[in-house]
């Protein structure tokens, strides 16, 4: 990794989707492209780049990290009081409060993020607390956004697999348990038979879900344990807690910690299974895609602390393990519609359909990945 030769005051707009996802399993913390050489200026392992510049005499850790949590404290609070003013009942559409709650948790998770990377540099006791806090907070503001996104795209594969001249059966999909094999004739009735009862079971349960979710999100907006919450990113808007000698440490402070987040990274990325072993309806294997998902992020936040800036080499691996998880989170949905007791048997096919479509997009997000993972030699576990 470049070192960073001036503070940086500047948080760069980076676009952001997709619910909060909790802590890695494996990182002991919470939680998220063209080509670029090794010398662009990204985290780079020391295989990959040049020996980097040393910074500017004078640049400490917390004149880098400072800023950067600070600023993301800001961003959280004024996205905090865009979601007041726009949850009040003259909002009907409620468009404001959700780009509102976008924004509040892209900076909880950024800041999370930070707290979990850079914990060396920061006062440890309360870090662990507020990075806690803040994956509660962010993954319970997501639940009703991943609902809602779920719903919509089943019901647009749904769509375009009922119209379609030939069904994933075809391409090798499974038919849901229980229902007999079909030829293509056969499958197509039952396709458009069952499509429309599946997606209104599909809607049914998903809404019920959002419900649940938006009630839980209203609920832990208005708890103490939220008040907590707001009053610990307040005070951290005007002011960082670090350990003890971190005032007079240089800029290697923040790199040590973020070239080990790097390295976690491309380490779970020469773990995942390799194409040999693929199998689109291995769920087993889905964990360590969204392990690396979720390291990828906390690299990502490492290199804007950093760098002062977003790392574009891993922009379209990282659009493509989002598209992962999206996939196989709705694959799971389709399966479980699919085990309602008494559903017709029209219905079971059609969800069966689904599924497999939704499993060979997973293996489709699996391949646009490692064609666009820009370290190659990290593809091949030693």
């Amino acid at each position: 990794m470049r070192r960073p030769d001036h503070p940086t005051t500047t948080r760069p707009p980076v676009a952001e989707g997709g619910p909060e996802d909790g802590p890695p399993s494996a990182g002991g913390g919470p939680p998220e492209a063209e080509p670029g050489s090794p010398q662009s200026g990204n985290l780079q392992p020391g295989p990959h780049g040049a020996t980097p510049p040393r910074p500017a005499d004078g640049v400490t850790a917390d004149a880098v990290l400072a800023p950067y949590l600070q600023g993301q404290a800001g961003d959280f609070l004024r996205s905090l009081r865009l979601h007041r003013e726009h949850s009040a009942p003259s909002d009907a559409n409620g468009q404001g409060a959700e780009a509102a709650a976008r924004a509040l948790r892209r900076s909880a998770r950024r800041i999370s993020g930070s707290l979990h990377t850079f914990r060396t540099v920061l006062d440890p006791v309360w870090a662990d607390h507020l990075r806690t806090e803040l994956a509660w907070l962010s993954g319970t503001l997501a639940r009703e956004h991943a609902y809602a996104g779920r719903l919509t795209r089943l019901l647009e594969a749904l769509h375009q697999l009922s119209g379609a001249t030939a069904l994933p059966a075809a391409r090798g999909a499974k038919p849901a348990a229980g229902t007999a094999a079909s030829s293509d004739t056969q499958g197509r009735a039952a396709l458009g038979v069952g499509a429309a009862r599946a997606g209104a079971l599909l809607e049914r349960q998903l809404t019920l879900a959002r419900t649940r979710a938006h009630s839980a999100a209203l609920q832990a907006l208005g708890s103490s344990r939220f008040h907590a919450v707001a009053d610990a990113v307040a005070l951290l808007a005007s002011e960082v807690p670090l350990a003890p000698g971190t005032t007079d440490r240089g800029s290697e402070a923040l790199l040590e910690p973020a070239e080990r987040a790097e390295q976690r990274l491309i380490g779970a990325v020469a773990a995942l299974p390799p194409d040999a072993s693929a199998e689109p309806y291995n769920e087993a294997q889905d964990a360590p895609w969204h392990q690396t998902r979720l390291l990828l992020r906390l690299h990502r936040y490492a290199h804007e602390v950093v760098l002062g800036t977003a790392d574009p080499v891993l922009t379209g691996a990282g659009h493509a393990l989002d598209l992962h998880r999206d996939a196989a989170e709705a694959a799971t949905a389709a399966a479980a519609a699919a085990r309602t007791p008494r559903i017709a048997p029209a219905t079971a096919y059609a969800l069966g359909v689904l599924h497999a479509d939704q499993r060979h997009e997973v293996e489709a997000a699996r391949a646009v990945f490692r064609e666009t993972w820009p370290y190659a030699a990290a593809m091949t576990a030693p």
